[in-house]
C-alpha cells in the first residue's frame, strides 16, 4: 500500500500539465487532453438535478462564442446530494434534449473522496491564486491555459458567462 501511495504521489509531483491525462467520453471513447494543446480548457463537474444545472445553457453559449480557442469538458459526478443518479446514456440524452449541449461530455466520474478520479485529484492539488482543495459542490470550474496549466478555479456560483471567465478567453 505504501508503494502504491508513493507511486501516486510521484505521478502528481511530475505531472505538471493536463496534457498527460486521458479520459473517457460519455459515449465511451478515449480522449487525450494532449489533443487540445494550444487551446484553453474549461473543466466542469456537472449534475443533472442541481440548482446550478441551468449553467449547461451558459456553458454551451460560452463554447459557441469561444470554440476556436476553448474546449469545454463536462464531467458528470454524483458526489453531491445524489444529484447525478443517471447512467451515461441518461445524462447524455438529458444534456442534448434540455440544453442542446455540443461541447464534450465525459463519462461519469467521482470528483472527491477515496474514489476520486486521478484528473480531479490532480486539479484540486494544483497551486491556484484563489483557492485549492476539495471541490465543494457541482459546477465548479477549472480553467487551464493553452499549455495545460491551471490558471483559475471558479466556485459553483460563478456563471460560465461571467466577465471573470470571458476576460480570460479574449
Amino acid at each position: 500500500m505504501k508503494t502504491l501511495l508513493l507511486t501516486i504521489a510521484l505521478l502528481f509531483a511530475t505531472t505538471s500539465t493536463i496534457h498527460t491525462f486521458e479520459f473517457k467520453t460519455i459515449d465511451g471513447k478515449t480522449m487525450s487532453f494532449a489533443a487540445f494543446k494550444g487551446k484553453k480548457i474549461l473543466i466542469v463537474n456537472t449534475a443533472s438535478k442541481c440548482g446550478y444545472t441551468p449553467q449547461y445553457e451558459d456553458l454551451e453559449a460560452l463554447y459557441k462564442q469561444f470554440s476556436s480557442k476553448l474546449v469545454i469538458v463536462g464531467f458528470p459526478a454524483n458526489n453531491f446530494g445524489g444529484q447525478e443518479p443517471g447512467s451515461n446514456t441518461d445524462i447524455n440524452n438529458f444534456c442534448k434534449k434540455n440544453y442542446g449541449v455540443t461541447f464534450i461530455m465525459a463519462s461519469k466520474v467521482s470528483v472527491k473522496g477515496s474514489d476520486i478520479d486521478p484528473l480531479f485529484k490532480w486539479l484540486t492539488s494544483q497551486d491556484n491564486p484563489n483557492f485549492s482543495g476539495d471541490i465543494r459542490w457541482n459546477f465548479e470550474k477549472f480553467l487551464l491555459d493553452e499549455n495545460g496549466k491551471l490558471i483559475h478555479r471558479y466556485r459553483s456560483g460563478t456563471n460560465p458567462l461571467d466577465k471573470d471567465i470571458t476576460e480570460e478567453l479574449k
